[in-house]
């Protein structure tokens, strides 16, 4: 009898199992870490410095390959914006196709399907090419006083990063248009502001959100810190951890959920700039990053963390001796950027998808299937 009623409810069992299975894999949350210029090298010089890297807890391990629509070797306008849209354009282009065709990035579809917060955290100036392929749709990288107009009007709830020149009329900042972004975002309700922790009355201990104290949670808020790219990693008192932990805590408050797209912008630039102990500070510093999602992740079980990048710097290549690495030499192949393929990490609901080789085009299409529940 009792296998009889077994045999009679297993169909139905089964496919209870499979529902919760695909709604486990769909995430309320996604945050998506872009290493700028992180290819393998520049993750083993790291992993290999700092023993107990959280980098070890990713379940999921993959690699993205980085060309874009018309170059093998891509730049960030490009690179950025196959990971925001899930299609490649040519170089140069923020979010547009190759005939000027808007491309709908992840942040606008978070909020037109699933009313989903939205956020931006990087160390380079938020016009920049990699955050500025989140929040605008332009033909060239170059104009960054037209992507602070949209980045303004784009709706995004957090934006954290340098790059007060392009919203601010001169003498204060650099524009000629004599139009102050900033005030017409004040006047829209955002919190504006150019210290992270603001210290007075608004400010308030997340730790049930983030983990950390993360200074002011305001709903909306938009704080930048430099005229242009914020200091090195290592020349500044907070860390890029302590900048996602508030943009966390406004982000938390919506029930919806939220996306967040943080970018270590100055690993590039210390490859660039073919500068080993820089890396290693940068690195450093995307570490903490790492560390602040992975702990919200944990604690609240229905975020996916996803960590890639837009391609690799400065050809570097590693050598030693000694299997600790600890008298590791550096070898760049130049300062530019290459077409290597890049490491790519994903942990929560929805990981599994991003295991194996990818073109970084699939890596957007994956993430905007599961925001639009797909």
């Amino acid at each position: 009898m009792h296998r009889n009623i077994l045999r009679l409810f297993a169909p139905l069992l089964l496919l209870l199992a499979t529902a919760a299975s695909a709604q486990e894999s769909r995430p309320k949350n996604i945050i998506l870490l872009i290493g700028d210029g992180m290819g393998t090298a520049q993750l083993s010089a790291h992993v290999l410095q700092q023993k107990d890297s959280r980098f070890h807890e990713f379940p999921v391990a993959g690699f993205s390959m980085t060309q874009s629509a018309n170059a093998f070797v891509t730049e960030s306008a490009a690179g950025a914006t196959a990971l925001a849209t899930g299609r490649r354009t040519v170089n140069g282009h923020l979010s547009l196709s190759h005939i000027n065709e808007p491309l709908t990035t992840l942040l606008e579809a978070a909020r037109a399907y699933a009313g989903k917060a939205t956020g931006v955290v990087a160390t380079s100036s938020i016009t920049h090419a990699t955050p500025a392929a989140f929040l605008a749709h332009v033909d060239s990288r170059k104009k960054e006083f037209e992507i602070a107009e949209q980045i303004a009007s784009s709706g995004v709830d957090v934006a954290i990063g340098g790059g007060r020149r392009f919203f601010l009329p001169a003498p204060e900042g650099a524009r000629t248009d004599g139009t102050d972004l900033l005030a017409a975002m004040r006047a829209r309700g955002y919190d504006v502001r150019t210290e992270l922790h603001d210290g007075g009355a608004n400010a308030r201990t997340t730790e049930a959100a983030t983990g950390a104290a993360a200074g002011s949670a305001a709903r909306r808020s938009i704080i930048l810190m430099a005229d242009e790219g914020l200091p090195k990693a290592g020349e500044r008192s907070y860390s890029l951890g302590d900048m996602i932990r508030v943009a966390l805590a406004a982000l938390v408050q919506d029930s919806d959920g939220f996306v967040l797209m943080v970018e270590g912008s100055q690993i590039d630039w210390a490859a660039h700039a073919n500068d080993l102990p820089q890396l290693h500070c940068e690195m450093a510093d995307f570490e903490t990053a790492l560390a602040a999602a992975l702990d919200f992740a944990a604690r609240d079980r229905h975020t996916l963390v996803v960590v890639t990048a837009d391609h690799e710097t400065g050809g570097l290549s590693l050598t030693g001796k000694t299997p600790d690495g600890s008298d590791m030499n550096a070898h760049w192949a130049g300062d530019d950027h290459t077409g290597a393929m890049v490491p790519l990490f994903a942990f929560g609901p929805g990981s599994t998808r991003f295991g194996g080789i990818h073109r970084n085009e699939e890596i957007g299409k994956r993430l905007m299937e599961l925001i639009q529940g797909r």
